[in-house]
């Protein structure tokens, strides 16, 4: 039917599961918009304690496996050839350890990546486009926003980013508060 020329949308079609064109059904759309995310289930139980805590060997800096982040906006998350540049072998590590570093020469013989889930990041409805780099040139320690990882076995998300969250940090250090900081 038209007005003045105008053409209506057709109807949706009869049976069709679209809720909207952004969610399939009202359920996904209930759990975005209340950040409601399942617990990620990691292919390697990746231990950020070996790695990062200097009692337990050397300690490498976030940015060693999570290149790119004082750099841009992303903390890329690391391929299986980043963990064979110091695990090309499986000897000397304990019997967990080495089921693991199997993994990942397994992954890497098939020149595959590990499929890592990821543990933080922004819903799209929030229209945030965070950038790392201007944190870590500005000192924010990783654990502000991901909490206390070198203690934690397998990454978990334990700090919830609200705007709340990250508006009171910038009121805590007295920087931009305005919209167009995060909202680009």
């Amino acid at each position: 039917m038209s007005l003045r020329g105008q053409t209506s949308a057709p109807p949706a079609a009869p049976g069709s599961s679209i809720f909207t064109p952004a969610h399939p059904t009202v359920a996904s759309a209930f759990r975005e918009f209340f950040n409601l995310r399942s617990k990620p289930v990691q292919p390697i139980a990746y231990t950020h304690t070996v790695h990062v805590l200097k009692e337990n060997g050397p300690k490498l800096d976030c940015s060693f496996c999570h290149a790119g982040v004082e750099k841009g906006p992303i903390a890329s998350i690391p391929g299986a050839n980043t963990c064979m540049g110091c695990h090309d072998t499986e000897e000397g590590q304990t019997p967990h350890g080495k089921e693991e570093i199997k993994k990942i020469v397994d992954y890497a013989t098939r020149g595959e990546e590990i499929p890592w889930q990821r543990v933080y990041g922004f819903p799209p409805m929030s229209h945030v486009r965070f950038n790392h780099a201007p944190h870590i040139r500005n000192k924010v320690d990783c654990a502000t926003c991901h909490g206390d990882i070198p203690h934690m076995t397998v990454a978990e998300r334990v700090m919830e980013h609200t705007m709340g969250f990250c508006v009171k940090c910038h009121e805590d250090r007295k920087v931009s508060n305005d919209c167009m900081t995060c909202h680009y």
